[in-house]
Order: C-alpha cells, then structure tokens, then sequence
C-alpha cells in the first residue's frame, strides 16, 4: 500500500497525470530501474512481517510471502501487456501513446473505469498516509512514553507538521527524504536480524510452522501490502531506454525482494516468538542504535509523508475544479481561489489523522489495507482491463487463469473487509 512513496529517478503516479512521460521509451538504464522498483515497493510494511509470520506460523508466512509477490509479479506484466497491445492497435504515432494506470480504466470501461481506478489508488495512498502517522507515533511514544500517548503525538506533533508540508508542492525537494526512508528500512532490518541472531538459541524451539488455514489470509494481506508498487508499474517500464528487458528486471528484483522478505520475517519471528509486536522495531531494546534508527525511520518518514499525500490531494483538487460550485466561485471572486485548494489539503491531512487515531493496531490496518484496496488494484483491476483489451487473442488456459485471479482477488477483498469489521 502501498506503501506508495517517491522513486529517487522517477515520480509516482499522480492519480491523473501521466507520469510515465510522453515519450515512447525513457532514458532508464536496467540498473537504474532495478533501483526504481525496489524503491518503490520496498517501504515501512516489512517491519510488520514477523508479526504476521508470528499469526501464521513461519513455513505459511514464507508461502504467503512467496504467494503474494508471484501473484503481484504475475499482474504487474498483465498491465505492461495491455499497454502494449494497445499501442499496437493505435493509427497514431506510437511514440506518442503511453497509458496510465488511470487510462487503461478509461479505455475499458470509460469514466466508471477511470474512476474507480482512481479511487482504488486514493484509498491505497490513503491507507499508507495513515500507517506513515500509526508507525511514527507508536516508534516516538516508545522512546517517550512519559511525554504523551501515540494519539498525543498525531495531533500535537505531527498534524501541524504534516499540515504545514501539505503546502509544499514541489516533490523534487522532498524526494532525499524518501532514499533516506529506505536507508533506515535497510538499517532498521539490519538491527533487527543482528537481535536476532544474537537472541537465536534454539531458534524452532516453541516456534510454530503453520497455526491453522484461517492464519494465511491475514499473512497473505500483510504481505501484499509489502508489495504494494504495482500502480507504479506502467511508469517504471515507461523509463526504461530499453522496454523489452523490463520484464527480467521485473522478475529479478521480485526474487530478491522476496527472498529479503521471507528472511526478515522468520528471522523476526524465531527471535521474539509470541512476544513479536506489530511494528518490530518496538521489541529492539534500548540502545543508542536501536533509537538512532527509530529517529530517522521517524524523520524520513515524517518528511515522506507529503509524497505519499501527493496523489490524493491532486485528486481532490482535480474534482474541486471540475466542480461546478468552485467555478463559479472562480468567475465571481478570483483571486482567493487558492484558500479553496489549501482548506482541502489541510482537511484531508486531519481526516486521516483522525482515521490513525482510531485504528486499533498497526499490524491488523495493514493486513485491512493489503487484504481489500491492494487486492482490487493488484489482482481484479489488471485482470479485468487484461481480458478487456486482450482477451479476444488469449488462449482459453490464459482466460481461466486471468478469472481466476480476477475471482481470488474479489473473494479475498470481500473476506479481508469481513474479518476487519
């Protein structure tokens, strides 16, 4: 969910703005965007792993790792085909046609399919804007527990940060901060495994392999969240100077990811057993190392914050000027136009912190999130834009299977929403 956030070469997907750029092929080299997509996937999920390999058990969390990004790699190609399928069909000239993920959704199913495609996207970035504040404040509180409360910290710390830097619009000036999120993500896991390893005693001792059926949807959902960069896919094939290697360096940087994934996640879980929290940096002890990466997680995090709010306010600024109240409010006053689109920037930001507020436990929001939103944009939407625009020339083995994931990802969003609520 994403967790959704700035890649250091190329920016995310806007809601509507074609990010991909204009042209029929970037200036990317395969190493560069090997970079790109771990960036872009990679994010403050994975410090959730252990806890969901502690629900599941750490053979069925390694399958539900595995099983997610497969899945996810398997759909992040469906939506490169069907962009290239229709720069076949295009009488234009080809280098002038590039689709985003929004516009895919338009030539399927028109405005609906635009729309939803959007609001997939606004509730993605919305839920990994609210486990951003949720990770935060629960990382400050347990450095500063004799200050104030996590809810204490969304809103006299962070609020008024976070409304302040919704002013900035320039995502070039914010984009350092999100290579140093992932250098603290590396340096975070780094620590914990060290712990790890130096708690490892008889490490599969009380430890449990799998806890039961009912344990791998909600491993699954974590995992998917940890994947979520699948609304990047159409830009970082876009950057490539050379298209047709996108989909090795695709599968390439998958295979590492979940290999780095299923380790960190059962290193986790031998270590702290049933004691793993949620967040796994909380179970470090207290040493100077320990807090200097929750600092800068806190830090980096904190100033990423307004990347991952991009998409959404540019979305709800698209439909406020589309609106019929705020042009004529345009006609009659002019001027103060921008007061309109800054109360909105400063609504949303509280709504959400209002949202993390309420969520009960970091590990069971982000298994929501990967569960129902990821599971629409990840499996049905690629799918059902894959049969749309492909579908007449696909064999009858390749229709089942596309219902098939069209089918597993509706079940699964329905099943994650009825075991959150």
């Amino acid at each position: 969910m994403a967790e959704a956030k700035a890649a250091p070469l190329l920016a995310r997907e806007d809601g509507g703005a074609a990010a991909e750029g204009s042209g029929r092929g970037g200036g990317a080299t395969w190493a560069q965007t090997l970079g790109n997509v771990v960036v872009s996937i990679v994010g403050t999920g994975v410090l959730g792993l252990p806890y969901a390999f502690r629900a599941a058990g750490w053979l069925a969390g390694t399958l539900g790792v595995a099983a997610a990004g497969c899945a996810t790699h398997y759909c992040m190609l469906l939506l490169v085909e069907c962009r290239d399928k229709l720069e076949e069909e295009e009488t234009e000239e080809p280098c002038d046609v590039l689709y985003t993920y929004g516009d895919l959704g338009q030539k399927c199913f028109g405005t609906i399919g635009r729309c939803s495609t959007e609001i997939f996207i606004f509730l993605s970035q919305a839920g990994g804007s609210v486990a951003y504040l949720i990770f935060i404040a629960q990382n400050l509180h347990s450095m500063l527990t004799q200050f104030m409360s996590p809810d204490g910290f969304i809103f006299a710390v962070l609020l008024p940060m976070q409304i302040a830097l919704s002013f900035v619009r320039s995502l070039s000036s914010l984009s350092p901060f999100s290579i140093f999120a992932d250098a603290c993500n590396v340096l975070a896991m780094a620590i914990v495994i060290k712990e790890d390893i130096r708690l490892f005693d008889h490490p599969f001792a009380d430890r449990s392999a799998f806890n039961g059926l009912w344990a791998i949807p909600f491993s699954f959902g974590v995992a998917l969240f940890c994947f979520e960069g699948f609304s990047m896919t159409l830009a970082l094939e876009a950057s490539m100077a050379e298209r047709k290697k996108f989909k090795w360096v695709l599968s390439q940087a998958l295979v590492c990811i979940m290999f780095v994934y299923a380790c960190f996640g059962v290193c986790g879980y031998l270590a702290y057993g049933e004691a793993t929290k949620d967040i796994v940096t909380l179970n470090l002890p207290n040493s100077w190392s320990s807090s200097a990466v929750k600092i800068g997680l806190c830090i980096a995090l904190a100033f990423t914050f307004p990347v991952m709010m991009h998409p959404i306010h540019e979305i709800v600024e698209a439909r406020i000027r589309s609106s019929q109240c705020f042009q004529k409010f345009s006609q009659n006053v002019g001027g103060p136009n921008w007061l309109a689109l800054h109360a909105s920037r400063i609504m949303v930001v509280t709504i959400l912190a209002v949202v993390a507020s309420y969520v009960p436990a970091f590990g069971a929001f982000i298994a929501f999130v990967g569960s129902t939103v990821c599971a629409l944009l990840a499996f049905v939407l690629p799918t059902a834009f894959h049969l749309s625009i492909v579908g007449s020339s696909m064999s009858l083995w390749r229709r089942l299977l596309d219902y098939g994931f069209l089918l597993f990802g509706l079940v699964f969003a329905v099943y994650g929403t009825f075991t959150a609520l």
